[in-house]
C-alpha cells in the first residue's frame, strides 16, 4: 500500500514539473488582429501564442500583401506590434488583457513579452 503512494505521489510532482514551464512560454489568451485579402476584411487570431519569439504573422507576410491592423491584445502578455516581419521597423506596445490599436496602426509581426 505505501509503495502506491510514493508511486502516485512521485507521478503527481512528475506531472506538476512537465506542466509548469510549458506554461511560462506563452502567453494566455486571444491576440485578434484585421487584414484585407482579395478586397475583404478578416479577423485573424493567435490563441495563446509563444512568449519572448517573433512571430511573422503569415496572413500578412508576402511582400505584396497590405499590413495587419486593428490589433486587440486579449492575453496576459504585454504584445510588442512591428511595422515589419522579424519584429524590425517601428514598434508599438499593447498592454495586457485590454490593449488595442485602431486601422492606422499596421503591423507584420508580434512578440509577447511575458
Amino acid at each position: 500500500m505505501r509503495l502506491r503512494h510514493a508511486i502516485g505521489g512521485a507521478l503527481g510532482a512528475l506531472a506538476l514539473i512537465v506542466t509548469v514551464p510549458t506554461s511560462a512560454n506563452a502567453a494566455t489568451g486571444q491576440f485578434v488582429f484585421t487584414y484585407n485579402r482579395d478586397g475583404k476584411t478578416i479577423e485573424g487570431r493567435l490563441h495563446d501564442p509563444k512568449a519572448r519569439e517573433c512571430i511573422d504573422l503569415d496572413e500578412v507576410a508576402k511582400p505584396d500583401s497590405t499590413p495587419a491592423h486593428s490589433p486587440r491584445n486579449r492575453t496576459n502578455s504585454i504584445a510588442t506590434v512591428y511595422t515589419d516581419l522579424e519584429c524590425e521597423g517601428e514598434s508599438f506596445p499593447l498592454k495586457a488583457h485590454s490593449g488595442y490599436g485602431g486601422e492606422g496602426l499596421k503591423f507584420r509581426s508580434v512578440v509577447f513579452n511575458q
